[in-house]
């Protein structure tokens, strides 16, 4: 990948990252509130639908979008990762069959429908939605797990280790595990990007976090009534999820074109 696009993506990552985990502390106190919807008096980026500084809201409202991708999609390697090593590994079909064949009926339930059905039951708080997300995930990582695995699995090498007395943890940590870094970590960012897409989503349908949470998502969704009249509370939000994303990509990118070598 050409150095200014790869120089773009860190850019468009670092900038919302920053924001989000740095914003919290910047802030200062909430201040009095003004009327809904206005610029000036102070407020830069103008007020939200209930006279909040939208500056504020950005600063505080990053966090737990981001921080919530980013355990979901921690969560979700945390498993897939042990189960596509040990089904790509072994030569039992019925520890196979055990392991895959119910990841294979999650994964034919859609994403999104499946959050709101739990949703629906009762509600999740941040930790909650985290799990979920990572739930739904799991089917898909463990496949592509299971698949790169078994390439590396199938090679003389991994062979010969065995012929050696080699440990299943070293064959399976050692020597798989090491050569499928790179396809894992350019799965990882692609993964991220949906993870983030999946969260802002439940947000915005208000599924984890409180109607009025200082969450870009949030913002977005509560705000939109104003757009027309004050649009830096629905567009700042807006433009930092997408460049969080769109930055995902082109860094997923530049791995994907570097590519394996093993």
């Amino acid at each position: 990948m050409p150095p200014a696009r790869f120089a773009l993506g860190a850019v468009l990552v670092c900038v919302p990252l920053v924001l989000a985990l740095c914003g919290p502390l910047l802030v200062g106190g909430p201040g009095p509130r003004a009327a809904s919807f206005t610029l000036g008096d102070g407020h830069w980026l103008g007020t939200d639908f209930v006279g909040r500084d939208v500056w504020r809201q950005v600063l505080l409202g990053g966090r737990p979008v981001v921080v919530v991708a980013l355990t979901a999609t921690a969560l979700a390697y945390l498993v897939a990762l042990p189960l596509g090593l040990i089904s790509a590994l072994t030569h039992r079909t019925w520890l196979e069959e055990t392991l895959m064949r119910p990841l294979d009926v999650l994964l034919a339930v859609p994403s999104l429908l499946m959050i709101l059905l739990v949703a629906s039951v009762f509600s999740p708080g941040a930790t909650g939605l985290a799990l979920l997300v990572a739930l739904v995930n799991i089917p898909d990582a463990a496949r592509i797990v299971r698949a790169a695995a078994a390439d590396v699995a199938s090679r003389p090498a991994v062979e010969a280790l065995r012929m050696q007395g080699e440990s299943w943890w070293r064959i399976a940590v050692g020597h798989v595990g090491r050569s499928i870094l790179r396809p894992l970590a350019a799965d990882a960012g692609v993964r991220l990007t949906g993870v983030l897409y999946l969260v802002a989503t439940a947000a915005f349908l208000g599924i984890g976090v409180a109607p009025d949470a200082a969450d870009w998502a949030v913002m977005v969704d509560r705000n939109r009534t104003g757009l027309f009249v004050q649009p830096w509370a629905v567009v700042v939000p807006a433009l930092l999820i997408v460049a969080l994303t769109m930055g995902c990509n082109l860094l997923c990118d530049a791995a994907l074109r570097k590519g394996p070598r093993s």
